[in-house]
């Protein structure tokens, strides 16, 4: 995957910048602190949107996930990338997005030995009930809505930053 090529922003545990990295070194064990960021949809129902990662993923495939996530590039605002990401992914556009928190967790891959280690923005966005999807099948598997205050996302079958940036995103949401 060509994006294993890009640049992500190195950051210290405050979320200071410190350097560069590519997305395939910041993501070999054993992981460099790194900026990303994490958006949840959350629709006048209070359910989210939650995308099953692509088995093509290099971390955590086919992991049910937030929305959508990814990396801004350095010098590129984590809103900007963001709204990008949700184009490329979903297929959606026009949503205003906020960054709400930072959740900052450090996770292994055992299956495909890579590593996320983020600062992670969380970014929350209000859609209506009538939003379409277009989602790119390299990067998504499948979509589907939940109600949010219910979903307890532990286990295999979910991405491991959701259960930490789920919390900080209903506490904006509400």
């Amino acid at each position: 995957m060509t994006r294993e090529l890009d640049l992500v922003e190195l950051v210290d545990p405050s979320g200071e910048p410190v350097g560069t990295a590519t997305v395939s070194d910041a993501h070999t064990a054993p992981g460099q602190l790194h900026r990303a960021f994490s958006v949840l949809l959350f629709d006048p129902d209070g359910r989210t949107l939650l995308q099953q990662r692509a088995p093509v993923k290099t971390r955590f495939p086919l992991r049910w996930a937030n929305s959508c996530c990814g990396h801004p590039s350095p010098g590129v605002t984590v809103v900007e990338a963001a709204t990008r990401r949700l184009a490329e992914e979903l297929g959606v556009t026009g949503v205003r997005l906020t960054d709400v928190g930072v959740y900052t967790y450090r996770a292994e891959d055992q299956a495909t030995e890579r590593v996320e280690y983020e600062f992670d923005h969380v970014l929350i966005g209000q859609v209506t009930s009538e939003l379409t999807l277009d989602p790119d099948p390299t990067e998504v598997a499948a979509t589907r809505w939940v109600p949010a205050t219910t979903l307890t996302p532990t286990g295999d079958d979910y991405a491991p930053w959701l259960s930490g940036v789920l919390p900080i995103a209903l506490a904006a949401a509400r």
